[in-house]
């Protein structure tokens, strides 16, 4: 059975992080626009957390749906991984790991924060300190669901479940 998702040929993984950019940017202006800019439940974190893009990586199924996934159901992290020159990652359960986590090293760690594509870390680096404690309220107010997520699997091994390649095409000439 094969367990690979291909990926556009075109635009690289650059392309990619920005088709997910935009999905979310997408998402967060219709709920702005229903709620006059500021969100009905979950205030500003629930605001950041889509307009970052978190959802779209780290909720199974939110970019694919066009962010229809219900907030109990976000961020749980993804069983499907990004494979790439780096190896595949996983996108974390971000409930559990914020669980596990005081709100002030979540803020140290979101600064320090250097992880593998397609992770968008230094999106993390460019928040005020106020929004990303907000992000940690919020997202530590969805409580603890699901699972960890699988850990990295190296260039060098092929991963057992599904994945994404995410591999720059040369141009057709």
């Amino acid at each position: 059975m094969e367990n690979r998702i291909p990926w556009p040929k075109r635009g690289g993984w650059l392309g990619a992080i920005a088709i997910f950019f935009f999905l979310a940017a997408g998402a967060a202006g219709a709920d702005s626009q229903k709620s006059g800019g500021k969100e009905k439940d979950g205030g500003r974190g629930k605001y950041l957390t889509i307009i970052t893009g978190c959802n779209d990586c780290h909720t199974p199924g939110f970019a694919e749906s066009g962010g229809t996934v219900p907030q109990k159901d976000w961020l749980t992290g993804d069983r499907v991984g990004w494979s790439g020159p780096w190896g595949t990652t996983y996108p974390a359960n971000l409930r559990i790991y914020i669980s596990d986590l005081s709100e002030d090293n979540w803020v140290k760690k979101s600064r320090l924060l250097k992880s593998r594509p397609p992770m968008p870390w230094w999106v993390l680096h460019t928040l005020t300190d106020e929004d990303t404690r907000t992000l940690y309220r919020f997202i530590k107010s969805l409580g603890r669901k699901g699972q960890v997520a699988p850990s990295h699997v190296p260039a060098n091994q092929e991963p057992t479940t599904p994945h994404i390649l995410f591999f720059p095409q040369p141009p057709k000439k």
